[in-house]
């Protein structure tokens, strides 16, 4: 019995250096990103925004986002847990593409972009592919009256690429660069 105590005290420890020593490396790893591991803020017309956390936009002067299983609750982030073959997600999905058809009516014969009608893993994701934002461009340029031409113009210049992903474009920046357009 005192063997069994001290292996598993023994192998507590080492697992105590290898889980800190993996923390240091993470947290270290962190503070060379861009915003350091913290949040990006944004203050726009007298409000904090965080950018890496999806925002709810409904008006049709606005790009929209991704679903949220949460409700864009960042203090509840977590997915709907319900996989493709669910009968209920289903039939969110098919409501969200019904809606999605609807605010943009022009757009009926088109592709829907997946991450326009599925919610993501955190349910808080505040990025959308350049297509989920260009399938959206004639109802904004409709709400706007602004050139279709100079909204895909502003998506491209909002579009982020990177080395280890997809492009993406946040879609809080994409509105607020939207309202700056005189």
């Amino acid at each position: 019995m005192k063997n069994h105590i001290l292996s598993a005290l023994r192998l507590t420890l080492v697992m105590l250096v290898i889980v800190g020593i993996y923390l240091g490396i993470v947290y270290a790893g962190s503070k060379v990103l861009p915003t350091q591991g913290n949040a990006e803020i944004i203050n726009y017309k007298g409000q904090k925004f965080y950018a890496n956390i999806g925002q709810n936009f409904t008006s049709p002067k606005y790009f929209h986002g991704r679903p949220s299983a949460v409700d864009y609750n960042a203090a509840g982030s977590a997915g709907s847990n319900k996989g493709p073959s669910n009968e209920e997600y289903l039939q969110i999905v098919q409501k969200r593409i019904d809606t999605l058809r609807k605010q943009n009516p022009d757009m009926k014969n088109v592709k829907v972009p997946v991450e326009l009608v599925t919610a993501s893993g955190s349910g808080l994701d505040p990025d959308i592919s350049p297509e989920g934002a260009l399938y959206q461009v004639k109802r904004v340029s409709k709400f706007r009256n602004i050139s279709i031409k100079k909204l895909e113009n502003l998506i491209k210049d909002q579009t982020e690429t990177s080395f280890f992903g997809p492009s993406k474009v946040n879609v809080l920046k994409l509105n607020i660069a939207l309202d700056e357009i005189k």
